[in-house]
């Protein structure tokens, strides 16, 4: 059986819909076949969408970032109102992702969004840093959980061994790569499940959390503000643990032009969404405090197990399996949903133009999810987990406030620009400078993780000028490029 060749879409700037200039070969005949398109289809329902989001949302971060706020904050009464009031920021950034996406409807997120506002080179310059820091250090920060819990129940009485972890979590990022590259209604189908399982396993804490509430176990909550001040150098970590534990509610941004109804559908998946997130997200983590001291919290690899082997017995053995799944299913909608900012980046001519190929009978785009391999791969066997994730912070929220300060901008360079959803000017105003003081303060903070993130980011400007502007490159460079 002989496999068809992916087709390219046209990288001439028109990628509303995917708009492709592939042609079928005919079957049957030398004659030449009818003009066909091949495009990813609207196959994102409003259910589908809320599963991309909370399914990308609750991962890893529930489960690891309560130890990282913990640390940063110094108090059980202060890591609390940091989970809170990332809540309410997320909430305020993905309404403002709400609003870009009904307004611009096409596939990208971030990078669509910086280039309608700013221009190529900062839109160069954010997908360039996504290729190369971001989405292979989040796709590996999820990814080394998942492959922590999934081997919990088989090393309960020891410790277990990284080599161990980080071989069982090459192999979960290799199916979730198959996965994406197959099929993307079953990859939709696969994160409802998923989505379904990590919302059981949020229950698990919660439910035996409350119980011991009514039962009176406050006494970690006494003087909940008490211990170390939390310091002005620690809150900018704190608060890049929170916001990566809530980070995801902008992914279904990547993939409009696959969303059915976007205009209707966005909004209500992204509102939704965050709210059954965020009240989550802070009733886990007064959870934890019923059962678990803040000492303890802290010297704990994996909060959710240790939670459920004080309070279930022998049931605590399904934690991990269900946190395991949780992770699955966050990096399943990462790949997912990433895979279509390259897609759309070569579409635009930013990236090499086999990233924008579509296989024929599948309807993925194929080059643009494999691209992710290796990188992933490097940063998995060569990084450690906290180190990636304030790493890949200051690049994240250093785009993401540019993105939504576009916002701003485009209301006064276009103000005609029909915006079925809109937001009062003051949610994008305190969000971006939120993200913006945050990327200010990591740099005193952690000089060293967010100083190489900031220099790698910087090379995407010389990268610009070299593959992009450059018009007498020599014909292997060429070649090389895919041009």
């Amino acid at each position: 059986m002989v496999r068809k060749a992916a087709v390219p879409t046209a990288s001439n700037g028109s990628y509303l819909q995917g708009q492709p200039n592939g042609r079928l070969p005919s079957l049957d005949s030398g004659q030449p076949a009818q003009e066909q398109k091949v495009v990813l289809k609207k196959k994102v329902t409003l259910l589908r969408g809320i599963s991309i989001i909370i399914g990308t949302i609750i991962g890893a971060g529930i489960f690891i970032s309560p130890k990282g706020i913990l640390k940063n904050t110094g108090s059980v009464g202060m890591s609390l109102t940091v989970w809170t009031v990332c809540g309410i920021l997320s909430l305020f950034g993905a309404l403002c992702y709400a609003e870009l996406g009904t307004c611009i409807k096409k596939s990208g997120g971030h990078y669509t969004y910086i280039l309608e506002a700013f221009g190529p080179l900062p839109a160069f310059v954010r997908v360039w840093v996504e290729l190369l820091i971001i989405r292979p250090a989040a796709t590996a920060v999820i990814s080394l959980a998942f492959g922590r819990y999934i081997l919990e129940p088989f090393f309960m009485q020891c410790e277990i061994p990284e080599l161990a972890i980080k071989l069982i979590t090459a192999v979960g990022i290799t199916l979730v790569m198959v996965l994406n590259s197959t099929s993307v209604s079953w990859s939709a189908r696969i994160q409802i499940f998923l989505t379904f399982c990590k919302l059981v396993a949020i229950l698990i804490i919660i439910v035996p959390g409350v119980i011991q509430l009514i039962k009176g176990e406050t006494r970690h909550f006494k003087n909940a503000f008490a211990g170390n001040d939390a310091s002005i150098m620690g809150l900018p970590l704190a608060f890049y643990s929170g916001m990566y534990a809530y980070s995801g509610w902008f992914y279904l941004n990547f993939v409009t032009e696959e969303v059915e109804n976007p205009e209707k559908n966005i909004p209500l998946a992204i509102c939704i969404s965050m709210i059954i997130v965020t009240v989550g997200y802070v009733l886990t983590n007064v959870a934890y405090f019923t059962t678990i001291s803040a000492g303890e919290l802290l010297l704990s690899k994996a909060v959710a197990v240790t939670f459920a082997e004080r309070l279930m017995g022998n049931f605590s053995l399904a934690v991990p399996v269900f946190v395991a799944l949780s992770c699955f299913g966050s990096m399943n909608g990462g790949i997912f949903a990433v895979s279509r900012m390259f897609f759309v980046a070569s579409r635009e001519g930013h990236l090499p133009e086999i990233l924008s190929m579509i296989h024929v009978r599948k309807h993925t785009p194929l080059p643009a999810v494999i691209v992710l391999h290796p990188l992933t791969m490097i940063m998995l066997f060569n990084g450690d987990l906290y180190s990636l994730l304030n790493f890949l912070s200051f690049a994240r929220w250093l785009f993401i406030g540019l993105v939504v300060a576009g916002l701003i901008y485009l209301r006064y360079k276009r103000p005609d620009m029909p915006r079925p959803f809109k937001v009062p000017l003051f949610i994008p105003a305190l969000f971006s400078f939120t993200c913006l003081f945050m990327v200010a303060l990591s740099l005193y903070s952690d000089p060293v993780n967010t100083g190489i993130g900031f220099a790698i980011t910087l090379t995407g400007v010389p990268a610009y000028y070299l593959f992009i502007v450059w018009d007498k490159k020599p014909k292997w460079f060429r070649k090389l490029l895919g041009k």
